[in-house]
């Protein structure tokens, strides 16, 4: 039977991963998932290793309290604390298409990222009652993402990776595709015909498939990307539809809950 084999958080939009043995679901999700993003100083445009590859180098501890630890080598750790959701404390931003105010983390913080990533930035929060909807057309009115591209949660099979691994010669690395969730004991791209999944006493709704971009390209260890343009040269030749390169799934949780490595994966539809 298909089990879960691994949970990933994202603290911060875009930065390494936090890999966990048990994990929180709320409202948006995962309990701290992209809560917290790096926007451009001027313009309020979201930062992601698209533009700068050195982000996969920042680490991001979060904290009960919804706070952060930044670590980055070279850098001295900074704690940040949940910033106030108040008027005079707001900033425009802008992810993707989507443009909305939430609480900027202050002058320190900015300081502190803005000297990590060599331009003026600034790191700003997602409180709940601030958070995105769906995509038109995706979930249902009570589903909501926090900074996420467009949706709270992926799911990946360990297979699909295996698969694609074998088909480039090499072992591709799983964080490669920040996956929030990984699957393994099911066929591989067995979760492309999912729509609804049951984990412990959690259950998952299927969305829509997960398209992939020249991210997938960088190196998470280094932050270098690969020469051969892999995986993306080898997902094309076999992964590709509509304009678009396809891996993993695009999910949403129906309630809170809780969920640990090793538990059993049902598909319900």
């Amino acid at each position: 039977m298909p089990h879960l084999s691994a949970l990933y958080r994202y603290p911060l939009k875009s930065c390494k991963a936090e890999p966990l043995q048990r994990a929180q679901f709320d409202e948006l999700g995962l309990t701290g998932d992209r809560r917290w993003m790096l926007v451009d100083e001027t313009n309020g445009r979201f930062f992601t290793q698209r533009v700068l590859p050195q982000m996969s180098q920042l680490s991001v501890l979060w904290k009960e309290a919804g706070g952060v630890t930044l670590s980055a080598p070279g850098n001295a750790p900074i704690d940040v604390r949940v910033p106030e959701d108040v008027e005079s404390n707001l900033r425009g931003i802008t992810v993707w298409r989507d443009t909305f105010r939430v609480p900027d983390a202050g002058d320190e913080a900015a300081r502190w990222v803005s000297d990590f990533v060599g331009r003026p930035t600034r790191l700003v929060y997602m409180p709940s009652e601030r958070a995105r909807w769906l995509p038109s057309g995706y979930g249902d009115v009570n589903d909501r993402v926090s900074f996420a591209d467009g949706f709270p949660l992926l799911l990946i099979g360990q297979a699909s990776l295996d698969d694609l691994s074998g088909k480039i010669g090499r072992e591709q690395e799983m964080l490669r595709f920040r996956p929030n969730l990984v699957v393994e004991g099911s066929e591989a791209f067995a979760e492309d015909g999912w729509k609804r999944i049951r984990i412990g006493e959690m259950e998952f709704r299927l969305l829509k498939g997960c398209s992939r971009c020249i991210l997938t390209t960088i190196d998470p260890a280094t932050g270098e990307r690969t020469e051969d343009r892999e995986p993306l040269t080898t997902l094309k030749t076999y992964r590709e539809w509509d304009g678009q390169i396809w891996f993993g799934q695009n999910m949403v949780s129906d309630g809170p809950g809780v969920l640990e490595v090793g538990m059993p994966v049902e598909v319900l539809e």
